[in-house]
């Protein structure tokens, strides 16, 4: 366990350092609780001290030079202290900033500083005070490009010094408008917003000469000011500022249109409040304001934003994601806003882009890289553990109707014009009857009997299945068109599954298995795809342990032998394998063949089941993480891969084989590769990114080279779940 003391403002202080330092430490100790303990140095003033909880370890009155000296002891004292990180605001420092500067240079500590403004264009005196700074420090983290560069021109930092990373977003689970302006009493109003500490700095008034206007062309417009005033500029000047824009409301009669929430509100309620804004007002009269919390907060929500040009808003809208006007322009922010909400289109593009960009700004996100950063500059060697988060079926619920789970999603919303497939009923059957077993949730059931009841529906006279329905519950060309034998094979998977959790469930369900299980008999030795075949033989091995039959034991030796004679056909001293080619969902081939070892006793599947798999991990697995075969290009014999595009299907089906093999040969290299395997999602791959929201409880669709694929389908999202149910009982 690795400790880090952390030099910042902190809560109950309300500021934005504060809000910041809470979300990334709190996220790093939830991602990361293994591996590091962070404890703060609470930065306070003679004129503003707080009661703390148990978090904060050391305090630093600004006020007092001396203080610094007494700080920078401690630490050095602590024999615990690995590393310490300074969030640094000139504000902060301001009143003693020669004391401040004496403590990072008196600190024996790596030091990393993270700095939230980097001035441009600085006087002799303030470059030199800075760059003696820098000097002190091991790294410096900074979270735009401009702020990168800005060091780099004018301030002669040393590039390799400078990491990029961004200021963390929260997670939104994300919810229909209409239903959250109902909720908060403002429906059949167009809402705009703006959030943040109120001071002059945000220009409320350059919104509010733009409003009549505005409202002339939308009647129903109401502007939201959410959030208190700074407690600073209240204590230096009380509510003269907000006094001041009540008094221009009154003057350009707005009192109708305008609502202040003159509060700090709790995160959970902010998003919402973002969530229902049609277009998000920044207003910022600041052109040296680098970075906004509230900006970047607003994009993640999906917020069409309107903002004046400060250098994070340069570097996210330069491309149409936003709007941009010149600072205390009313008109053109008038224009820009009537644009918007004229333009349904263009603000769900908005919304699109901005959710896409913001995606990798995840706190989740930031929390590893500041964890890789941390874990670079003590040059520890030891092995970076990710928390298991919660089991939690809640997307899988909201993606599943009366007839069956929907097939594809736009972001986390379900999109029904997908239709449904066969494929994800019956990959949700085995999901929900895990949970129901494992994890006692009887909730389930309810979604268990329409999983059943869908893959009954699509099974044909002669015992086989068509695997896509249309929203109207009617069977599409695509059935006539796409080769079915994968839905079959996984189709009676999840049959054999469910006839094994039998015991579980009403029995006239579990006959209705059997009996579907039964029809397809005939059918079964005509399969010849060996991912087909692979999945029958799990469905018949489940059937079998639960009511062993002559019949059923044939046809997994039947169907086995099929798939070792594909590999003695292919097999040779460098390419261990049933195909030519590495294509999708490789691992449930060779664990197939335990499954029919475990039924038979057949040394040859047990021999070769091993022989394959631990092929295939050499192929999957470099430096303790996954990267399987891209769904752009096949791993030919003899070739290498190196495109892009990774699918949580075939991670997921690796994590599940790992634990089979784990669980017959006791070979903990099993497990690690299991651990890092599952990591994958929880961002140990190659963008360093989530896979898995943990605010939905949905899986994204895809890793590409640049970027994730935010959309959170049936099969993502099911097969993450399959994936981290197969760890309860190898890791816990």
């Amino acid at each position: 366990m690795k400790k880090i003391i952390c030099i910042t403002t902190y809560p109950p202080r309300v500021c934005g350092i504060a809000t910041f330092s809470y979300d990334l430490i709190q996220t790093i100790h939830k991602k990361f609780e293994q591996n590091f303990v962070i404890k703060i140095c609470a930065v306070e003033s003679t004129i503003e001290k707080h009661t703390y909880d148990d978090t904060v370890e050391y305090t630093l009155n600004s006020s007092d030079k001396e203080d610094f000296a007494v700080v920078a002891k401690k630490i050095n004292q602590d024999d615990e202290v690995n590393l310490v990180c300074i969030e640094h605001e000139f504000g902060l420092y301001n009143e003693n900033k020669e004391s401040f500067l004496q403590l990072v240079q008196t600190i024996k500590k790596p030091i990393v500083i993270v700095f939230h403004t980097v001035l441009p264009h600085p006087t002799k005196e303030s470059r030199e005070y800075l760059q003696e700074i820098i000097a002190a420090c091991q790294s410096v983290v900074v979270m735009t490009h401009t702020s990168s560069m800005i060091l780099r021109e004018e301030y002669q930092t040393d590039a390799d010094k400078i990491t990029i990373i961004p200021h963390g977003t929260h997670l939104v689970s994300q919810v229909d408008k209409k239903s959250l302006k109902r909720k908060y009493g403002f429906s059949e109003r167009k809402i705009l917003s703006t959030f943040g500490l109120l001071s002059p700095g945000k220009s409320i008034e350059t919104t509010l000469e733009a409003l009549p206007a505005i409202i002339e062309k939308n009647p129903s417009v109401l502007f939201l000011i959410i959030g208190e005033t700074h407690p600073t500029i209240v204590r230096n000047n009380g509510e003269t500022y907000r006094e001041s824009l009540k008094a221009k409301i009154e003057e350009l009669h707005l009192t109708d249109n305008v609502q202040f929430v003159n509060s700090f509100l709790k995160i959970p309620v902010l998003l919402e409040y973002l969530q229902m804004t049609d277009v998000y007002l920044f207003t910022s009269s600041d052109p040296n304001q680098v970075v906004s919390g509230t900006f970047v907060y607003a994009l993640s929500c999906g917020c069409p934003i309107v903002a004046t040009p400060i250098p994070h808003a340069l570097e996210l809208l330069h491309d149409g994601t936003g709007v941009l006007f010149d600072f205390h322009n009313s008109s053109q922010l008038a224009k820009a806003t009537n644009k918007l909400l004229k333009d349904e289109k263009l603000r769900a593009e908005m919304e699109i882009a901005g959710l896409q960009k913001t995606a990798f700004t995840a706190w989740e996100n930031s929390a590893i890289a500041y964890t890789l950063l941390f874990e670079k500059l003590i040059a520890s060697n030891e092995e970076l553990i990710y928390s298991l988060p919660a089991i939690n079926t809640e997307h899988i619920k909201y993606m599943s109707r009366h007839f069956g789970i929907i097939q594809f999603s736009k972001g986390n919303k379900p999109d029904i014009e997908s239709g449904y497939t066969l494929d994800d009923n019956a990959r949700a059957l085995i999901g929900l009857c895990k949970v129901y077993n494992q994890e006692k949730d009887l909730t389930c059931e309810t979604y268990i009997r329409r999983y059943l009841k869908f893959i009954l529906f699509c099974q044909q006279e002669d015992g086989s299945f068509k695997n896509y329905v249309d929203k109207h519950y009617q069977f599409t060309s695509q059935n006539e068109s796409v080769l079915l034998e994968d839905s079959n094979g996984r189709a009676i998977w999840a049959l054999g599954y469910f006839i094994c959790q039998g015991d579980s469930f009403p029995q006239l369900l579990v006959q209705a298995a059997v009996n579907a299980l039964r029809l397809t008999m005939p059918i079964l030795q005509k399969i010849q795809s060996p991912r087909s075949l692979a999945f029958a033989i799990k469905g018949l091995c489940y059937s079998y342990a639960k009511e062993a039959s002559q019949e059923v034991y044939d046809l997994i030796q039947i169907l086995a032998d099929k798939l070792v004679n594909l590999y003695l056909l292919t097999n040779s001293n460098s390419w261990k394998w049933f195909e030519t080619y590495l294509t999708y969902e490789n691992a449930v081939l060779p664990e197939s063949l335990m499954y029919a070892y475990m039924i038979t006793n057949n040394e040859q599947y047990k021999d070769i089941a091993k022989e394959s798999f631990d092929f295939l991990l050499t192929k999957i697995f470099a430096n303790k993480q996954i990267k399987v075969i891209s769904n752009q290009e096949w791993l030919y014999k003899g070739k290498s891969s190196t495109k892009f595009g990774e699918q949580p299907i075939d991670v997921a089906g690796t994590v599940m084989a790992l634990s089979t093999f784990y669980k017959f040969f006791n070979d903990p290299e099993y497990i690690k590769k299991q651990n890092n395997a599952f990591s994958w999602f929880l961002g140990n791959n190659h963008l360093h990114q989530i896979i898995y929201n943990p605010a939905t409880g949905g899986c994204y669709d895809g890793l590409e080279e640049n970027n994730i694929n935010l959309n959170q389908g049936a099969e993502s999202s099911i097969c993450y779940l399959m994936a981290r149910l197969s760890l309860i009982k190898t890791i816990h």
